[in-house]
Parts: C-alpha cells; sequence; structure tokens
C-alpha cells in the first residue's frame, strides 16, 4: 500500500519509531541495537492533574535468540491493517493496536523455541519537579508554583499480570475556575481531573510475573501472544480502577485471537475504502506529487490512529510525543511545546480535511468537547459581561477555562472579564469556525443527533453573545469595537474573520429544516442578518482588495492573513465570484506570505484557482518536513507546534482536496485548480449531499469518472483549462 514503511536496519531510540494506534490508544514503536522492541503507550484521555496529556508508560521486549541473531532484521509499517512487523526470517513479532478493544496485541511466533520476556520501564520513577524551558509541558500555570511529575506506581498483589498506573491526587481545575471568577461553576460541577487514573495491564497466556517486578516471561516458546490493556477512569479508590481494568483485560464476549484480527483487518479496510488521493507526474519532473501523496496516506493514517477517543487531538503532537532529542527541547515523551491547552488556530486544520475523507466518526470528539463546554462558557459570559450567550477562547483546557497565565495571573485592579494575554484578549472567531465545520459536517452526512444535540446548541449560544455583547454604529449596523483580527491586529474595528464568518453562517443557519428550528431562533437571526455590517473590502496597493478589518489602528503582532478567511474557512470569494479579484489581490498581497504549519496559503490559493502556486506549497509542504534525526517522515515539525505537527499536514491535505473538487450550491467543480498539464490523479472523495465522487485524470482526460448518488453526475462541471472567475456561467458537463 502506498506509505508503507520497511526499514532493514535497528534504531537507536524513539525517534526511530513508528505509530500505531486504534482511534484511542497509541504507540511509538521501534527496534534498538540490541534487538528489542521498545515502545511508548498514550491514550486520550490521559490528563494529569496539571491537565497535560501525558504517556501511558513504556515497555521493552526482548527475545532470546534475539531479532538481529540471523542478520536478516526488518522492520514494516502496513498501513492496510495498521500493524508492525518486525523479524529476523525465522522470528517474527506481529504489533497492532486492537480496532475494537482498548489493548495492544503482540503475536511472537518462531521457527525455533526463544525465550520472551516483557518488562515495563517507568521513567517516572518519583515526584520530580521541572524547571527552566522543561516547564513547557505545562505551560499556562504560575511559573513561580513548582511543576511537579507523579510517579507511577505497580500494584503488587497480581499473580500472573502487571498493572500499573498514574493517580491525580490533586488537581489545577478549582484553583483555575476560582480565579477567573467562575466560583459558582466550580461548585455545581465536578472536577474533571481529581481522582483520573490511567495505566496499564500486561499479561499473556502462559506467562509468568517475575516476583514483584514489571516482568513477564514464557520460555523456550515458538508461539506466544500477549497484550497491554489500557484504562482510565475517575474512581474513588484505586481498588474500584484495578477492578476495573481486570475487567477490560479480560471482558465477556472478548473474540478469539483469529476474529479479533478478521474484526480489526474489517475496520481498517472500510477506513482506506473511504477515500483516497493518488497523484503522479505526466512527463516532467516538476514537483512530483509522489511524495504528497505518501504524506497524505501518513496524516490520514496518524489521525484515525489517535481520533476516535474521548477527546480530540492534540494539534502539538497529539497521542504520538516522544523524547525526540530536539536541540534545546531534549526532554522525556511527556514533554511538548504549548502544553496541555487546546488552541482552536491549530487543531481546526487538522478537522476541515475529514470531510472530504469522509471520516466523519473522527470529528465527533471535537465537536462533543466544545458541546460540553457550553455550560462554563455561558457563566463566564454572564459573570465577565452580564449577558448571554457564549465566547470560546483561542487556548483552554479540555473543560473549558483559560490557561491561568492568558487570563493574568496578578488580578489586582483587573475586572474579571480583563484578560491579560493581548494575542487572545478578543479573539473569539473559533466560535463561528466551530460552526461552520458542523454546518459542513452535517450538509455532508444529514446527522440529525449532530443537528440538534451540538450544532444548534452551540449556534444559538456564540451568536446569542455577539447580538449582546457589541452595540450598532450610527447606521444601525452591529459595530465590533473593540475587537482583534485573529492574534495579529490587536486593535481594530469589523475584523474580518468575525464578519465574513457572520455573513457565511447566517444564511445557511436560516436554511436549516423549520423542524428542528425554534421560533426565537428564527426572529433572533434574521434580527442579526438586518444589522450586519458590509465585508471589509477597500483599495490597498493601488488595488481593490479584501482588508484585515474596516478599521485597523494598530502594527502587526503576528503573522497571520485574516483578509483571507473571507476565503476559507468562510467560503465567500471563490468560484464564480463577481469580485474575485478583490480576493486574488489580497492574495497576491497578503502581509506574510509563507507556508508550513499551520499558514494556509496553500489552501487560500487552491480556493482561488491560482494552480501552480497550490500545487507548489503543497508540494514543498512535503519536502521540508522535519527534524532529521527522526526516521519516519510522516512526524513532521517541530514548526510552531511540537512533533507530529499534524497542522502542517491537515493544510496540505485540505490545499490538495481543494485542488481538485470544489462545491458551490448545488454545483461540483471538478479540477478548479489542478496542474493537469503536469499531474495525473486517481482520487475519490466525500461532498455534501451524502455524495462521493471517484475520478481518474490521466495525460490532461478524464478516464473515469463514478458519482453516487448518479444523479449528481449532473451537478458536474469539469474546469479543466477554465478561468474558474467564469465558472458560474459555464453549463454542467454532463447534463441530465
Amino acid at each position: 500500500m502506498i506509505g508503507d514503511i520497511t526499514w532493514n536496519t535497528p534504531g537507536h531510540s524513539s525517534a526511530d519509531s513508528l505509530p500505531l494506534g486504534n482511534g484511542d490508544i497509541a504507540a511509538n514503536i521501534w527496534t534498538d541495537q540490541d534487538g528489542d522492541i521498545l515502545f511508548y503507550l498514550s491514550k486520550t484521555d490521559a490528563w494529569d492533574h496539571l491537565s497535560r496529556l501525558i504517556k501511558i508508560g513504556r515497555l521493552r521486549i526482548s527475545l532470546k535468540p534475539d531479532l538481529l541473531d540471523e542478520g536478516k532484521f526488518e522492520q514494516r509499517l502496513s498501513l492496510a491493517d495498521a500493524s508492525i512487523l518486525v523479524t529476523n526470517g525465522s522470528t517474527k513479532v506481529r504489533l497492532w493496536m486492537d480496532a475494537h478493544w482498548p489493548r495492544l496485541v503482540v503475536e511472537v511466533t518462531s521457527d525455533e523455541p526463544v525465550n520472551v520476556r516483557v518488562e515495563l520501564e517507568p521513567w517516572r520513577n518519583q515526584a520530580r519537579e521541572i524547571t527552566g524551558r522543561e516547564a513547557y509541558s505545562a505551560l499556562g500555570l504560575d511559573p513561580k508554583k513548582p511543576v511537579t511529575f507523579q510517579p507511577d506506581i505497580i500494584v503488587p498483589k497480581l499473580r500472573g499480570a502487571v498493572a500499573w498506573y498514574q493517580r491525580n491526587e490533586s488537581s489545577i481545575w478549582g484553583e483555575v475556575l476560582q480565579a477567573q471568577s467562575l466560583d459558582e461553576f466550580k461548585s455545581e460541577n465536578d472536577d474533571p481531573l481529581i481522582g483520573r487514573t490511567f495505566g496499564g495491564y500486561l499479561q499473556g497466556a502462559g506467562f509468568k510475573r517475575k516476583g514483584r517486578s514489571g516482568i513477564i516471561t514464557a520460555r523456550k516458546t515458538t508461539s506466544a501472544v500477549f497484550s497491554v490493556t489500557v484504562h482510565c477512569a475517575q474512581t474513588p479508590t484505586i481498588n474500584e480502577w484495578v477492578n476495573q481494568i481486570q475487567g477490560a483485560a479480560n471482558p465477556d464476549g472478548l473474540p478469539s485471537l483469529r476474529d479479533a484480527w478478521r474484526d480489526h483487518q474489517t475496520w481498517w479496510r472500510d477506513f482506506w475504502e473511504r477515500s483516497h488521493i493518488h497523484a503522479g507526474l505526466r512527463d516532467t519532473d516538476w514537483c512530483n506529487p509522489g511524495n504528497i501523496t505518501e504524506h497524505l496516506q501518513w496524516q490520514r493514517y496518524m489521525i484515525a490512529c489517535s481520533g476516535r477517543g474521548l477527546f480530540p487531538i492534540k494539534f502539538n503532537g497529539g497521542l504520538f510525543t516522544a523524547d525526540w532529542g530536539v536541540t534545546g527541547e531534549s526532554y522525556d515523551a511527556d514533554y511538548r511545546r504549548w502544553g496541555g491547552g487546546y488552541w482552536w488556530q491549530n487543531t481546526r486544520l487538522l478537522y476541515w480535511g475529514l470531510l472530504a475523507n469522509g471520516d466523519f466518526d473522527l470529528m465527533r470528539p471535537l465537536f462533543r468537547m466544545y458541546r460540553d463546554m457550553l455550560s462554563l462558557a455561558e457563566q463566564r459570559t454572564q459573570v465577565w459581561f452580564g449577558h448571554g450567550g457564549v465566547f470560546f477562547p483561542e487556548t483552554q483546557y479540555f473543560w473549558g477555562a483559560l490557561l491561568p497565565s492568558n487570563y493574568g495571573l496578578d488580578r489586582t485592579d483587573k475586572e474579571p472579564g480583563d484578560v491579560e494575554n493581548q494575542y487572545i484578549r478578543r479573539y473569539w472567531q473559533s466560535g463561528f469556525e466551530l460552526i461552520a465545520l458542523m454546518l459542513a459536517t452535517y450538509q455532508h452526512t444529514g446527522d440529525e443527533a449532530l443537528l440538534t444535540n451540538e450544532l444548534l446548541p452551540v449556534a444559538r449560544a456564540v451568536l446569542r453573545f455577539y447580538a449582546l455583547h457589541y452595540p450598532n454604529d450610527s447606521e444601525g449596523r452591529l459595530l465590533l469595537k473593540p475587537a482583534q483580527s485573529l492574534e495579529t491586529w490587536w486593535e481594530t474595528e469589523n475584523p474580518m474573520p468575525e464578519i465574513a464568518g457572520l455573513h457565511y453562517l447566517l444564511p445557511q443557519l436560516l436554511a436549516l429544516p423549520d423542524t428542528y428550528l425554534e421560533v426565537s431562533d428564527l426572529g433572533a437571526w434574521r434580527a442579526l442578518s438586518a444589522r450586519l455590517p458590509e465585508i471589509p473590502v477597500g483599495v490597498r496597493h493601488g488595488a481593490r482588495m479584501l482588508l484585515h478589518a474596516a478599521k485597523v489602528e494598530d502594527t502587526p503582532h503576528n503573522s497571520e492573513n485574516p483578509e483571507l478567511y473571507a476565503v476559507f474557512p468562510y467560503k465567500l470569494y471563490g468560484i464564480g465570484h463577481p469580485d474575485l479579484d478583490a480576493a486574488r489581490n489580497a492574495y497576491t498581497h497578503r502581509t506574510f506570505p509563507d507556508t508550513g504549519c499551520w499558514r494556509q496559503d496553500a489552501i487560500h490559493a487552491a480556493y482561488l484557482g491560482i494552480t501552480n502556486v497550490a500545487a507548489y506549497l503543497a508540494h514543498k509542504n512535503c519536502e521540508s518536513s522535519n527534524q532529521p534525526q527522526i526516521r519516519f517522515k510522516g512526524f513532521w515539525g517541530p514548526n510552531y507546534d511540537w512533533i507530529p505537527d499534524f497542522d502542517h499536514g491537515g493544510v496540505t491535505q485540505i490545499a490538495m482536496q481543494t485542488m481538485l473538487v470544489q462545491c458551490v450550491g448545488s454545483r461540483i467543480y471538478l479540477f478548479p485548480a489542478w496542474p493537469s498539464d503536469r499531474w495525473n490523479v486517481d482520487f475519490k472523495l466525500n461532498l455534501p449531499g451524502q455524495t462521493t465522487i471517484e475520478c481518474e485524470l490521466k495525460d490532461g482526460g478524464i478516464t473515469r469518472l463514478e458519482v453516487y448518488p448518479p444523479e449528481r453526475r449532473h451537478d458536474i462541471v469539469v474546469l479543466l483549462g477554465q478561468d474558474i472567475s467564469r465558472a458560474a456561467e459555464l453549463p454542467v458537463s454532463y447534463p441530465a
């Protein structure tokens, strides 16, 4: 399969690891110079007392004779079934993270008898204070207070198995809420961190535990199987957690190993059949897209490995952080830049590409997290500003509070709503983009539960905030002031992201089926629509173009291009727009042209039909992807985020999808920004209206086109060689 990895030499450290996962549990797996297999385990809800997402543990598998004994070493990652095989020809070790059960399974088979030893290698052996740059992994806490790791605990009285855990005996939750004037919320809700316990359970048929150590062994065997079950729960006592993980490791109804492997393979086969993009060169060596194809496969695979748990993927490493050995940041595998909070600007770019992939199940953790924050967000708005509705800050913990250092540690002479960090003080547009992403998901799936349980509650609350928080100007239009345009422009009026967001969302929300809307929805949204100011457009550099905001009163503090939010994510300017030149001019004269990590130049170029630029930037992202010492090239980064940098792959994925297909209204535009004179492609993508399209383009011509449902074929407009500014005038390519 495209993207499979085969190595014929062992590694030295976790920088030589490969990724494995089942959506909730993941592992970095490598083989060292002694022929031992090592791995770090992670889980999506393993939040420590500081609200950092940390590792479950590290284990080592040792064989005698070892895997280097035959001199025919091979380590292979198979994307098709999400497994890793390590072999020397006569002995094989297959590792796979069961798609349906919370466990890593390891199968050892050998032509000759071998001894198998599995050892837990805890590095968190005692409480340890972290200082200096390492404390960056707990970014947001008071730097004057000690940040302390807690030790792992091995359960002493287990026969034939090894269990270990981390347990949060303290928590930052209450202190953070109190500091942010949210005492009432604190008194009415439960702490999501205290008592949270997570760890693993190592066992295998025929294996014996060595005393009270973290070691199990099997001697002189040609076939051995063991598993590591991972569990996280908030429990009153540790004994209750131990009972739970024992039950999870040996549940009723657990299928046989053969049936579990079959079911696991089926899940991954179905996953890969949802979509693909396989691009190749025609007759030129310009920007070989084969490298992009591999990187798209790796990005999608890693998201599938870590995107089905209780919480969204962390942009700064996800479940695949490791002790990478990066200069200046050579810390343990729990370390990640930017700490345990979620940054919307970075998180969103993992998720937009899942729509065309058809990976809608992987989007639910993101929507669920924000829906669960509504209660806290409503109380915060009332306490801070004295009115209803909600806003979502740019940076926050998974439970909704701002990071303390962003909010401000010294509250002397400050009101509750005074946020100290000016980069995010009034950076609230995330609520609009979250609604846009939910709307797009509903348009793709028709999922009524998503509409009623998540989309509409969030939309009502966010739009109510804007309706109540801002006054009208002298003409009766909404005046967003004081306001900021992303992190870059701190003093603005009517910033482009918010104004474009309102123009984009309100017509779509008002067009939802009346059966799902309340009478108050229609009244409130129509009233807000009547107050909308115009999209910020003006003259700069002698040309008419989209603007950062209607007024900007300061100098830039970051390097974003907020004017292009009217192109993506709020798709107001693009194919067929009568004023497309205003958007193209804004792109040409953008203040900060660049690519890599969260920079979206490739996406914007694709939406604007700037074909060669979009293709070049997608290619560049995949050529300059990671640290030289990191062996697996899918582990992008660190860039601005950490390793792997999920933004880097997310931007490339969205750009490639948009180069191939864009939908405007009922029309499906094919190849709006595809370099058909240079690249061939075979793809399958998912579109709104529960539509899928499969197409092959070879040597500039379409050789295969399949559309489901078939009647959507009559909505297709092929833009090969066409100017997208005239697209709305073109007839459909396959009329009824």
